[in-house]
């Protein structure tokens, strides 16, 4: 089968990178206990402490809804609520999977209009109401970087998990793209998670090079309790687990986590520099991770679309282009060529 020209709609049309296929492959040789009470996964747990520098609780589950949707259901019952942006992915791409595995926690959703919640956002949704009349809130949830591709800075994120501290709130970091956040703000993970106040993060495996599979990592390991059932009765405990927990291996032990973010970011900046300066085309977001968001005339984005090119327009309406760990630095000067003249084609259609 000849392999189709690479898009860059989602980093989710990535393959599986070396280092996670070469450990898969080293887990395949032989048989091995089952459900997790193996080597592979002890390995990658204890991988997952020494890259977090601290003794946390480490599950793996097959993908992010699940992920983020155990995680906040083990942190509130069903009368809590769940304060989070109106472009968080719990709130519009889960499918109400939070409130069905909480048995019905609320999703607060902050004035749309906003990538990032800042602390007064917080502080009016988890005040505006006190009576039993309402749910109450339990849990912050922030994305890291956000649908938009924006970054919290370490101090934004400090700011939000002293608040909830003063307010008895949990903080929860949704981090399906995390490598690639701490690869903007040159931080380790330690000081983005626990040491800034975070209790749980959902770190992404599956847009960072891994063929599936997320960590959902517990700094509070009191938190933690029961979670194993959790994932049992949700359908996340995988019988070969070594097959989830190998790839981590890979990742972490060789850099890849860290270098494969990298190189996304990089793709992202390059095909935003390249686009800058462009007449009828302006980016809608700062560039600040793996993700671009072109906005363009309609005619623009039909041009690029009748040149084979693939890309969803469900944030704010411009073309949204992801970069990952595989990202061919050629394609990407393509695609930037074929915006120019795409913009360069309607310019003259209209003049």
């Amino acid at each position: 089968m000849v392999p189709s020209p690479q898009q860059f709609a989602s980093d989710n049309y990535a393959g599986i990178c070396p280092e996670a296929w070469a450990a898969m492959a080293r887990a395949n040789d032989g048989s091995c206990v089952a459900y997790g009470d193996d080597e592979w996964t002890s390995e990658a747990a204890n991988a997952f402490r020494e890259l977090f520098a601290t003794d946390c609780d480490v599950f793996f589950v097959f993908n992010g809804t699940a992920a983020n949707s155990l995680a906040l259901a083990s942190l509130c019952q069903s009368f809590h609520s769940v304060i989070c942006t109106a472009s968080a992915h719990v709130e519009t791409d889960e499918c109400g999977a939070p409130e069905f595995f909480s048995n019905g926690s609320k999703l607060l959703v902050a004035p749309p209009g906003r990538s990032k919640l800042t602390p007064e956002m917080i502080r009016v949704l988890a005040t505006s109401r006190s009576d039993i009349h309402f749910p109450k809130p339990r849990v912050v949830t922030i994305t890291q970087p956000t649908e938009t591709g924006l970054v919290y800075s370490l101090d934004e994120i400090r700011a939000i998990a002293a608040l909830c501290r003063e307010l008895g709130l949990k903080l929860h970091m949704d981090g399906a793209r995390f490598a690639h956040a701490c690869a903007s703000l040159r931080c380790t993970p330690a000081e983005m998670t626990w040491q800034a106040g975070v209790d749980v993060l959902c770190f992404g495996g599956t847009k960072n090079g891994m063929a599936v599979g997320e960590a959902v990592i517990f700094f509070d390991r009191s938190l933690a309790a029961d979670f194993d059932y959790r994932c049992k009765q949700a359908g996340q405990l995988a019988s070969k687990m070594r097959f989830l927990s190998a790839p981590w291996i890979g990742l972490l032990q060789t850099g890849a986590w860290l270098r494969n973010a990298r190189h996304g970011n990089a793709c992202a900046a390059r095909l935003a520099e390249a686009v800058a300066t462009v007449e009828g085309v302006e980016l809608l977001f700062p560039v600040e991770a793996n993700s671009v968001f072109v906005k363009a005339p309609e005619p623009v984005l039909a041009t690029l679309r009748a040149r084979g090119w693939r890309f969803y327009t469900f944030i704010g309406g411009g073309a949204r282009f992801m970069f990952a760990w595989d990202a061919d630095p050629r394609h990407v000067e393509q695609l930037a060529a074929d915006i120019r003249e795409a913009a360069r084609l309607h310019l003259a259609a209209v003049s």
